[in-house]
């Protein structure tokens, strides 16, 4: 049973580098089976929120400094949904960042929208860099149509874009600037961490608390900072894309958020800081294995990053990422939050403990030791799976056109009616509407090789793709 084994990985030695931000090692004080309520009197109703709740977001509002924050229980994605739904006209056009969440991807798709994208750059470290504002610019110049633009920042690996400029360039054209701040909800909270969207100007911007923060899995917000966008509006769509049924032990989760913050906030962020400081101290003297620092990529590829993010490069090393993750689970405990290529994401937080970091250290010198230099002329994994892709025709159209199951390699010249994409990150390698060539091809070819399954297909084996 699920219960059971979720008891069974509480109970094990097994150290979390993932999500969610707790760490488990937060308490309610009571069973949650006996917090858990519906919308009685006495506690408010979240999609008509004028007493209790209504407070609590106020007050979370005011902490982080927007005009309006939203209290999420379908995670960030009806957040993006809702964003995307309130800042876009149906039918209209968003500017996007071709590194963003399937979320975003499905808010196209419901409104029917037609997309531009803007790509990252990818890093000497085999990682999706940031969006350049220069890039936004001139795709705003190029179409007047685009009514708003989407961004992601932090990525899934912690690179931030400089989203100042870009906020500054998206207003200069009477454009709307929404933020997928999901991985970044504890930025602003200490001077280590890079500052806010909240703070640089975006006009709506979601954050994903479970993720970096002490709250349970599911638990996200969502900032309103500009008059850009109709407060109403914005919760229209949330009416339409949350769950009338919001869980209250969810929101407890997010509510005790600003007091624990202001209590043990600065300590616990402060610690945090310098056992990271540490671990990277540390991990120079690896000789093989690269655990990538904010020094390694340069202002062009990242405006900034967020160093809770640990990225191990195994760029330089007879071993990938997937079989550093195995080895990392599997021989020392350590449960990463995802691999890619060639590099490993661990995810760390203000609930993390000194002994995770050292557990973590101890286990990358001992596999480091094991392992041979390479040196590596491939193209990156990354760029190759990232690379732009031919759009044939909007998204919606090719969910809804006629479709046919195509073997891979007959598919080759269609046009895909699927999205592919590694989860995690969740970033479609492919998309609807998207030309199927050979180079496609080639690209799942090589995801199944190395043991790794695509995800959005409707054949869960990844021998066909629905196209037309």
């Amino acid at each position: 049973m699920l219960l059971e084994c979720l008891q069974e990985n509480d109970h094990s030695d097994i150290y979390p580098f993932h999500m969610p931000g707790h760490k488990r090692r937060m308490e309610l004080g009571t069973d949650a089976y006996h917090l858990d309520i519906t919308e009685i009197d006495g506690f408010d109703n979240l999609h008509h929120a004028q007493g209790m709740l209504a407070g609590e977001q106020r007050r979370l509002a005011e902490y982080v400094g927007a005009k309006r924050s939203f209290f999420l229980v379908n995670g960030s994605t009806c957040g993006i949904l809702a964003a995307i739904s309130a800042a876009v006209s149906r039918g209209g056009t968003l500017l996007m960042a071709r590194n963003s969440h399937k979320a975003a991807y499905h808010g196209v798709f419901l409104r029917q929208l037609q997309t531009h994208y803007v790509y990252p750059c990818i890093t000497g470290y085999d990682i999706q860099g940031a969006i350049l504002p220069e890039q936004v610019e001139a795709a705003l110049a190029k179409d007047p149509k685009i009514e708003a633009v989407y961004v992601t920042s932090p990525t899934y690996d912690g690179v931030v874009s400089d989203i100042e400029t870009i906020a500054d360039l998206t207003h200069a054209y009477g454009k709307i600037l929404i933020v997928d701040e999901a991985h970044g909800a504890h930025f602003s909270l200490h001077p280590s961490f890079p500052p806010s969207a909240i703070h640089c100007g975006a006009d709506i911007v979601i954050q994903s608390v479970h993720k970096t923060l002490p709250a349970f899995t599911q638990s996200a917000v969502m900032h309103l900072c500009s008059d850009r966008v109709q407060a109403d509006v914005l919760e229209q769509f949330l009416d339409i894309y949350e769950s009338s049924s919001p869980s209250y032990v969810l929101m407890a989760g997010i509510s005790r958020l600003v007091p624990f913050l202001k209590e043990k906030g600065e300590a616990l962020f402060t610690a945090l800081d310098q056992n990271l400081n540490q671990f990277y101290e540390k991990c120079k003297e690896l000789r093989c294995l690269h655990v990538i620092s904010r020094e390694d990529l340069k202002q062009e590829e990242a405006f900034s990053k967020d160093h809770s993010k640990i990225l191990i490069s195994t760029k330089d090393c007879n071993i990938n990422g997937k079989q550093l993750y195995e080895r990392l689970r599997k021989d020392f405990h350590l449960q990463p939050e995802m691999y890619s290529g060639e590099y490993v994401t661990a995810l760390c937080s203000l609930m993390d403990e000194k002994e995770g970091f050292e557990r973590l250290t101890e286990a990358l010198f001992t596999i480091d030791g094991s392992l041979c230099p390479v040196t590596n002329e491939e193209t990156s994994f990354v760029a190759r799976m990232y690379r732009e892709r031919r759009q044939i025709c909007p998204i919606a159209d090719a969910v809804e056109h006629r479709k046919e199951a195509l073997p891979w390699k007959q598919a080759q010249g269609k046009t895909s009616g699927e999205y592919v994409y590694l989860y995690p990150p969740g970033i479609p390698i492919l998309v609807p509407g998207e030309c199927i060539d050979e180079g496609v091809i080639c690209d799942i070819e090589e995801i199944l090789t190395r043991g790794m399954m695509p995800e959005g297909l409707r054949d869960m084996q990844a021998k066909f793709i629905d196209a037309f």
